[in-house]
């Protein structure tokens, strides 16, 4: 995705040999907060390094630390900009793409608007040929380095829109969906707002080649072109992306997918229709009712949800909704995977403050989720409306609450999560 460093990346006096030196000899552990970064700062400066080369290295070693996160251990030997960072696919994300395309039988990937080199970095790993054109100069150079252990790849400074692919037999893009305004950045909703644009995309895709998009989860399901697959990912709980795949990276049979990525690893539903709403043969939602003590209640992962796919979940499920026009559902059983979180529940309790503040004096609660769907209710608000005057709160146990419409009723249940 094309980032645009700002002028405070110091990356010119680390690019030296003696910055890599000095990088070279730290960890970034040493620049994991800002405290740590004051005193490694203070300890280089006493050592003799300049300001700047001081800068450079205590910025690079605290991106590293923080790039953790997404690229785990390789995070400690990658060059990092923190916009690069922020924009950049999650490691364990971009290596389910990668073997997208190395399944497919693609050779040569043109990865289009790399950044800095995430992508390409998890398309190479698995020896496909990777042409990375990206049109910041910067993160262009970043890119390059990052790639460097990989003698198939090459990075070019440009336009994904002029980029040559001449050889090419599969395209990887990650459009740019943030605007930059005088007032700050705008997070672009329509695809055709993209840079490059939708359009361009299913451009390439009509010249036969393997292309695959990142999306943000908000895409809106009228904007999936016709018979392409189109796949929400979630990793640990948060929905990173909507991918759209065409031609030979498109599964066979699959329109949707929710793909969870969780401590068991990969779970995925699909479903060979399109979206509900538009599609007559979609799979709806049935059913309606309080699920009894001892029943569970399932909340969809938030990729199936986005992804059209609680009906379908339902099925899988032997489930049915709580409310039809809500995705919650209810059964006997946990869910045997990821693609839900299933509460046993309690009980029912009056969705009234004062009736709340009662039960949760007299259970001695002390900790409180409060989750919802369907009410117009502040989970916050009402968490310090039930333990208004019980002054500071010691011991005691957890509880989980759901608050929920069901028909024309509010309620409010006592839940235990299922680990």
């Amino acid at each position: 995705m094309p980032v645009s460093p700002p002028a405070s990346e110091p990356l010119a006096a680390l690019l030296t040999p003696q910055g890599l030196e000095l990088l070279s000899q730290h960890e970034p552990g040493e620049a994991s907060n800002d405290e740590a970064a004051m005193r490694l700062t203070l300890a280089l400066r006493k050592a003799g390094h300049a300001p700047e080369l001081t800068a450079a290295v205590v910025h690079q070693l605290g991106l590293r630390h923080k790039g953790e996160a997404k690229f785990g251990p390789f995070a400690r030997e990658m060059f990092l900009t923190r916009p690069g960072l922020e924009q950049a696919t999650r490691l364990p994300v971009a290596a389910l793409h990668a073997r997208r395309f190395a399944q497919a039988g693609v050779d040569h990937v043109a990865d289009l608007g790399c950044g800095i080199g995430a992508d390409s970095l998890a398309l190479a790993s698995l020896d496909l040929a990777v042409t990375s054109v990206e049109a910041d100069e910067t993160t262009a150079a970043v890119a390059t380095l990052n790639l460097m252990p990989f003698p198939r790849s090459r990075v070019v400074h440009g336009f994904a829109e002029e980029a040559s692919l001449e050889g090419i037999d599969g395209v990887w893009l990650d459009p740019a969906r943030r605007d930059e305004e005088s007032s700050g950045t705008r997070r672009l909703f329509d695809p055709e707002a993209f840079t490059p644009p939708l359009s361009f995309v299913t451009s390439l895709a009509a010249r036969g080649l393997a292309v695959g998009v990142k999306l943000g989860p908000a895409l809106p399901h009228d904007a999936v072109p016709e018979g392409v697959e189109a796949q929400w990912l979630s990793d640990r709980g948060d929905v990173v992306e909507a991918t759209l795949w065409f031609n030979a990276l498109a599964r066979p049979g699959v329109l949707r997918a929710a793909a969870v990525m969780g401590q068991a690893g990969l779970v995925e539903l699909t479903a060979d229709t399109g979206f509900p709403g538009i599609d007559p043969e979609a799979a709806r939602l049935e059913g309606g009712g309080l699920p009894a003590p001892g029943e569970y209640l399932h909340e969809p992962d938030g990729a199936v949800i986005r992804a059209g796919l609680v009906a379908d979940l339902a099925e899988r499920l032997g489930a049915q909704a709580l409310d039809p026009h809500l995705a919650y559902l209810r059964s006997a059983t946990p869910s045997p995977d990821a693609l839900a979180t299933s509460y046993r529940v309690i009980g029912e309790l009056p969705l009234k403050t004062k009736a709340l503040r009662a039960w949760a004096k007299s259970n001695q609660v002390t900790t409180l989720t409060i989750k919802k769907r369907g009410v117009d209710i502040d989970p916050a608000q009402l968490r310090r409306e039930i333990f208004a005057g019980r002054g500071k709160l010691k011991g005691g146990r957890a509880a989980t609450l759901i608050l929920a419409r069901v028909g024309e009723r509010r309620v409010a249940l006592e839940v235990e999560p299922v680990t």
